[in-house]
């Protein structure tokens, strides 16, 4: 938030800062009708603004305000946009979600029962996520229908679209509307997805379908290989672990189209829109090739050496937030940990950190850990992201919540225009004169 100065008067004085209705609001951490308020009880003057639109604060009276009603946060820096919220918190490399150490809840709940943890703050053991049959056949049908070679976050976009339209609460904005509708919205994502290349080729429903934990779920469609309790156990720390990250790039995606008021299926689209990057979501696709390479190559040494010879960073490693291990890859390495199957490509992993150690020591981030689940249970480049994109839309609801409680349509930066300067003449197409009245 920038402070607006008045311009100098005649004496040489500069004028005091006056803030507009807006800066003075989120200076005081409140709404506007509440600054109105302010004014209303004697605790703050306004002036009119030039030209009759609105009213502006002095910035010390502001201040001096913030301190008597003793808001803590301090106020934003110059051009920072900062979010309340009570979701996730990163602090000292460990994250929290609704103040609880995040490794310890998925380490000891189903992803069903943290999610209901970050939606209300209350624990629901046992509780099981449902997709209502009109949604799930609404969503496979719409599925179904795409190319074959359709990528897993095409799906899951065409299958959010198709459980809005089956939905005809969806414009209610309610806490407990949004709540039930994310409840079915996540079972949907996953009963929607076809089975794994070389599985059954069929959806399965009893007695391991739409009753079983949504990791169990999940499992038929990324890979073909039984489900193993040990590995379905790490599938669902994983899921777990990913529900939600602060604001990353797509959260921030979801909280903009909460603060337009779009349904709890939209936000989940733009969440979607942005996870599909390379530098997001795709992430772990590309840590799974490496590791893949590495089991084939017996080192991780030649194929370290070619990623940095062709000026690549090598994926899985490093995040900006953490000055040591990623806390989401060290607690689902534990996991991997106690799967047999999972040896091979967790020693793969561990070569790749003591091989780039050597030189530039970067702990592991949680696309390694991914890429160590999916190598080892038999699954596609592309199971990592599909996980992910499961999983955040928990976080993405809660987020959605929280932007609902506050101003609509508060994030609305200013473009800094650098194009040409106005009046420019009409443009007229190459060879064609401009059109002149009969």
């Amino acid at each position: 938030m920038t402070d607006r100065a008045a311009p100098d008067d005649d004496s040489g004085a500069t004028a005091p800062r006056r803030l507009s209705t807006r800066e003075t609001a989120e200076r005081l951490g409140v709404k506007p009708e509440t600054v109105y308020a302010y004014v209303s009880r004697g605790q703050l003057s306004s002036t009119r603004a030039p030209g009759g639109r609105g009213s502006t604060f002095d910035a010390a009276e502001v201040d001096a305000l913030a301190r008597r009603t003793g808001r803590r946060e301090p106020p934003p820096a110059p051009g920072e946009l900062v979010f309340r919220t009570g979701v996730t918190l990163i602090e000292n490399d460990r994250y929290y979600f609704r103040g609880v150490d995040a490794t310890e809840l998925a380490r000891e709940y189903a992803y069903e029962e943290v999610a209901e943890w970050l939606w209300t703050g209350e624990l629901r053991p046992g509780i099981r996520f449902t997709a209502p049959d009109e949604a799930l056949t609404a969503a496979r049908g719409a599925v179904d229908a795409l190319p074959a070679h359709s990528s897993p976050t095409d799906r899951l976009r065409v299958a959010v679209i198709a459980a809005a339209s089956a939905d005809p609460f969806r414009f209610d904005l309610s806490r407990e509307t949004v709540l039930a509708g994310a409840r079915s919205l996540v079972p949907t994502l996953v009963g929607a997805l076809p089975p794994a290349a070389g599985g059954a080729g069929k959806r399965s429903e009893e007695p391991e379908g739409r009753e079983a934990g949504l990791a169990r779920q999940l499992w038929s469609k990324l890979t073909a290989r039984p489900a193993d309790e040990p590995f379905v156990t790490a599938l669902d720390g994983a899921l777990a672990l990913l529900i939600d990250h602060d604001l990353a790039a797509s959260t921030l995606a979801a909280r903009v189209a909460a603060s337009a008021h779009a349904h709890p299926y939209a936000v989940v689209s733009a969440g979607l829109g942005v996870l599909e990057g390379p530098l997001h979501g795709a992430a772990s696709g590309l840590a799974h090739r490496m590791l893949a390479e590495v089991l084939e190559r017996g080192s991780a040494v030649p194929v370290v050496a070619d990623h940095l010879r062709a000026g690549r960073r090598v994926p899985g490693l490093g995040h900006r937030l953490y000055r040591t291990e990623d806390p989401r890859a060290q607690a689902l390495f534990a996991l991997l940990a106690r799967v047999p199957q999972a040896a091979g490509a967790l020693a793969a992993a561990h070569d790749v950190i003591a091989t780039t150690a050597r030189h530039m020591p970067l702990p592991a981030n949680v696309d390694l850990a991914l890429a160590v689940l999916s190598v080892s249970s038999g699954m596609a480049a592309e199971a990592g992201e599909t996980v992910f994109a499961v999983s955040r839309t928990a976080g993405w609801i809660a987020h959605a919540l929280e932007e609902y409680g506050e101003r609509p349509l508060r994030m609305r930066p200013s473009g800094q225009y650098r194009g040409p300067r106005p009046p420019q003449p009409l443009p007229a197409a190459d060879g064609l004169s401009q059109r002149s009245a009969p």
